[in-house]
Formats: C-alpha cells, sequence, structure tokens
C-alpha cells in the first residue's frame, strides 16, 4: 500500500498487505528499487498475483505456476521445465498479458521455435520441439483449471 524512499539508501521500497491461505493478513516489504515507477509496478504485479487475477503479465502468472508445481515433481523435472520456460518461453510471451495470448499468437511462437537451432547449427528434433510445445501447454492448462482463464488459446 505504501512506497516510500529510504532516506538512508536513498532507494524505494513497499509496504503492502495481503492474506495468506489461512486467510491470516501479514505484511510483505520489498527493497531496493532505483525508481519510484518499478516499486510500483511490482506493487501492481503483487497485488494481482495475491488475488489470483488472470489479466497479469505472463512471466508474473510463471512463477506463480513454477511454485505451485515444484512440490509436485521430481528436482530435476523441476529445473528442465524451468529452463525450457526461461530460454524458449519467456522471451516470446513474457511481456504479453495472460488472458491475451490467441491461438495465433502460439502458431507464431511455434514457427519462430522451428527457426532455432543449436550450437553446433543443427536444428532441434521434433521430440525437443515437442516439449517445448508441452510445457507452455502445461502452463496454459493449470491457468485455466486452477485459475479460471476462459480457455488456454
Amino acid at each position: 500500500m505504501a512506497v516510500i524512499k529510504n532516506q538512508k539508501t536513498g532507494m524505494w521500497e513497499v509496504r503492502t498487505y495481503y492474506k495468506d491461505w489461512t486467510g491470516t493478513r501479514r505484511q510483505k516489504t520489498k527493497r531496493g528499487f532505483a525508481k519510484k515507477s518499478d516499486a510500483l509496478e511490482w506493487e501492481r504485479a503483487f497485488k494481482l498475483k495475491d488475488e489470483l487475477n488472470i489479466n497479469m503479465k505472463f512471466a508474473d502468472f510463471v512463477e506463480l505456476y513454477l511454485s505451485d508445481i515444484q512440490p509436485r515433481i521430481k528436482y530435476n523435472s523441476y529445473l528442465t521445465k524451468k529452463h525450457i520456460i526461461e530460454t524458449k518461453i519467456l522471451p516470446y510471451f513474457g511481456h504479453r498479458k495472460l488472458n491475451e495470448i490467441r491461438p495465433a499468437d502460439v502458431i507464431q511462437w511455434q514457427n519462430e521455435i522451428m527457426k532455432l537451432k543449436k550450437d553446433n547449427g543443427e536444428a532441434y528434433s521434433p521430440t525437443y520441439l515437442k516439449t517445448i510445445h508441452n510445457q507452455l501447454s502445461a502452463i496454459l492448462n493449470h491457468a485455466v483449471n486452477m485459475y479460471d482463464l476462459k480457455d488456454n488459446g
């Protein structure tokens, strides 16, 4: 709720309240923002995640998704998912709003992914391309099943 400037450090900080899963009111403080606008953006994103509003950025939802699935899968599987998401999906969809991703966007993304090459210049195998697409599908399906996204694009 409050964005204030720390006089000692010259940096901005955010203090906001939320209710955890038990209904207990908690305070969240985040420090170290160079600009007030960065602090306000972080506060806005935090509130959207707290309210489970699907009008959030895709990158913010991915953080929520990863925290939801981490305790349910093996650690190496989690690391593989995270790597694929961070290197192949977030660069394309990270800045977009979750509820604004359409099937045409997914097709364009698939076309871009098929153009990518390994370090040695070879194209990715069809199996790996399917694995990448499965990660995007898993994220969107999680949004539909758990957070009331209308459809998964």
